[in-house]
């Protein structure tokens, strides 16, 4: 069904680990990109394991089929939150293929790069040393512009996505996670995943990633 509304330019699957505990860390700029990318990591020989919204577990039919994909929800503002890393982290000792959008939600950056990110998926790396991919994607904000419910199918959109090698994270190996670690080795990740959609893009990134809370605040 995505063939017939989407054309592919994949790049750099060689770099998606075929086997064993891995994180993909990508972009976020739709809410058609889960699907999209989800295509993109099957066919790269990985089940892909979201960590979604745990409302959208109780969604009629749509809830049972995300369960039976074995996904993850995420419990926010509540005290069951931690568990969700857990089961990822449980899941990525398993040997499963967990997709993260360390920003969260999808970019505000008017300009669609990459906003600030969360240290969740530091936090999961450094535990457990499974790899960090790099990988960004550009195509689905056109598809399904944020705010939209309607997606805008014809003409066919590209959907473009670059995997890089894994991100190197060695030099935090054996540090306490510490917060100042952990926002480094989020930095890191952030930074990789930037410099892969320059170049899908063939744009210059901003030096420093859009801050929503700083936004707001102006």
């Amino acid at each position: 069904m995505l063939l017939l509304f989407t054309k592919r330019d994949w790049r750099g699957r060689a770099n998606v680990p075929r086997t064993g505990g891995m994180i993909i860390a990508a972009n976020h700029l739709s809410w058609s990109d889960p699907l999209l990318f989800a295509h993109f990591a099957y066919n790269s020989g990985r089940w892909p394991v979201y960590l979604a919204k745990s409302g959208v577990f109780d969604i009629p039919v749509v809830g049972t089929i995300v369960r039976k994909c074995r996904q993850i929800p995420v419990f926010r503002g509540s005290t069951d939150a931690a568990r969700s890393l857990k089961e990822a982290e449980q899941a990525l000792v398993e040997g499963s293929c967990v997709i993260f959008y360390p920003e969260g939600t999808i970019t505000r950056d008017p300009d669609f790069w990459p906003m600030a990110a969360k240290t969740g998926v530091a936090r999961l790396a450094l535990a457990t040393g499974v790899p960090v991919i790099p990988v960004a994607h550009w195509g689905a904000q056109e598809l399904l512009p944020y705010g939209q419910k309607k997606p805008r199918l014809f003409p066919r959109k590209t959907f473009r996505v670059i995997a890089g090698p894994p991100v190197d994270l060695s030099k935090y190996a054996g540090q306490p996670m510490r917060s100042q670690v952990l926002k480094d080795a989020t930095a890191d990740i952030m930074t990789a995943i930037t410099a892969q959609l320059a170049e899908l893009r063939g744009e210059k990134a901003p030096d420093t990633p859009f801050d929503e809370a700083e936004s707001r605040a102006g």
